[in-house]
This record gives C-alpha cells, structure tokens and sequence, in this order.
C-alpha cells in the first residue's frame, strides 16, 4: 500500500514510469464502497446522490448541517467524509471523535443523524450481523463467503469486532470480487483485440496500465466500458481516467 496523500508517497510513485514514449493510465473506481453500501442497503436517499451524481460527501454534510450544497464548506465536508467510510467500518461515536477532535457527544449525534438521513444503511447493519450470527458467515454479492465464529464470542470485545467486520465483509469483498471480474475481461479485450497496452498493477480500486500513446483513446474506452459494466449495481458505477508519464501523475 503506498498512500497517495503523503508527501513520501507521491515521491514513491514518481518512480513508476512508463518506458520510452509511453504512458501510464490510472483506472479508479470512484466511492466504490460507498455505492455498493447503497446498492445493498437500497437505501433511498443515498441511492438518489449517486443517481443525480452528487458529491456523496458535500450532500451527507449539507443534510447533516442543515445547508444547502452549495453552503457546505471544506471542514463540514471532511467531517461528512469521516461519517460516511467510519460507518462502513463499524467506527464507533469514541473513534469517531478522536479521529475528528470533537466531543463524543458530538460524535454520537453525528452518527446518529447519520442513521436517521440513511435509515436502511442501519437496518442493512443490523440485518446484516444477525444473518451472520445465525449462519456463521457473510457473503459478498458474488457469493464468497467470510467465516466469523467470533460473532458467538463471550468476550464482548471479540464480538463486536466481529460484528464489525461483518459489517464491512459484503462491501469491501464485493468491491474486491469486482474489480478482480473487471481485470480479467479486461485482459480477456486486450488480447482480443491484440493491443499492446498492457495491464501492470492493481492497488485496491485502481488498476495501473502501461500504454503506447497511439493506444491512448481505444485502450481508455475499453478500460471504461469493462470497469463500469464488470457488475450491474442499482447505483452508476464510475471510473476516473487519469493518464501520466508515471504513476503519480496518472492518478
């Protein structure tokens, strides 16, 4: 894992460079997680963001905040942000608050509005652990299962960190499974269509190809429509193009 925020990691990926005139694209599912969440929850007001092509994180804050979109600034937007993947990772009102700076209180109301805008991704939780508890395992919309005997724990820490994770299996390993159905029709069209571009890396939700410039605009085109069209959700499924010298420029 190589973090693209931090100043190391940017100079880490300056030294994945494409050979001689070519060039390297970035493929990046965009919110992934976020939309599968929405997918299987069906929850209504999330699946409307996505379907209008909101930002998922400035429509969370303004509905949180009680502002319009265009009101919501960087601070409410990043907190929203925090909001949005801490639940998808079970993180609680304490965590919540460390990770934010703010009261533990705050952090529970937070949360708790959070559940009251997107009251199936609650339910969608809640259903989802007992299911687990009562079959012993989750399963992601491919069917692959993830086995959590802890869920039966007595040691109370044990199993709410089960829970957690059975929380977060279905839509962590649903992305996993899907860009891994994404990868190998990829490669089934690169060979099909005898290009030269060529498929180097995968990094959670992004795929890295090395690519001759001549390729640039059929090579995009078909990363795009196999991406996009690797599993049909209730939610668009989207992908951010970036093309660079090397990998930090691409992404």
């Amino acid at each position: 894992n190589i973090p693209i925020r931090s100043d190391m990691g940017k100079e880490i990926r300056k030294a994945f460079t494409a050979e001689g005139d070519n060039m390297l694209l970035s493929a990046d599912y965009s919110q992934i997680e976020l939309r599968i969440l929405a997918h299987l929850s069906k929850d209504k007001a999330l699946k409307n963001a996505f379907d209008k092509g909101e930002d998922v994180h400035a429509r969370t804050a303004a509905d949180i905040f009680g502002s319009s979109l265009e009101q919501v600034d960087e601070n409410s937007r990043r907190m929203a942000k925090a909001v949005n993947f801490g639940i998808i990772y079970g993180l609680s009102a304490f965590g919540l608050s460390r990770q934010l700076n703010i009261s533990r209180k705050d952090a529970r109301d937070f949360i708790d509005q959070y559940f009251s805008l997107y009251s199936s991704v609650k339910d969608f939780m809640d259903n989802t652990i007992a299911e687990a508890r009562e079959c012993g395992y989750t399963l992601t919309m491919f069917n692959r299962r993830r086995y959590l005997p802890d869920l039966k724990s007595d040691n109370r820490q044990v199993r709410e960190s089960a829970e957690r994770i059975a929380i977060n299996s279905p839509i962590q390993g649903s992305a996993a499974d899907l860009i891994k159905v994404a990868m190998i029709q990829v490669s089934k069209n690169l060979k099909k269509i005898k290009l030269n571009s060529k498929m180097i890396l995968q990094v959670h939700d992004e795929l890295l190809f090395e690519c001759p410039i001549q390729e640039k605009k059929e090579i995009e085109s078909l990363v795009c429509k196999e991406m996009e069209g690797a599993c049909t959700l209730s939610v668009p499924l989207v992908v951010d193009i970036g093309w660079g010298k090397n990998w930090n420029e691409a992404h």
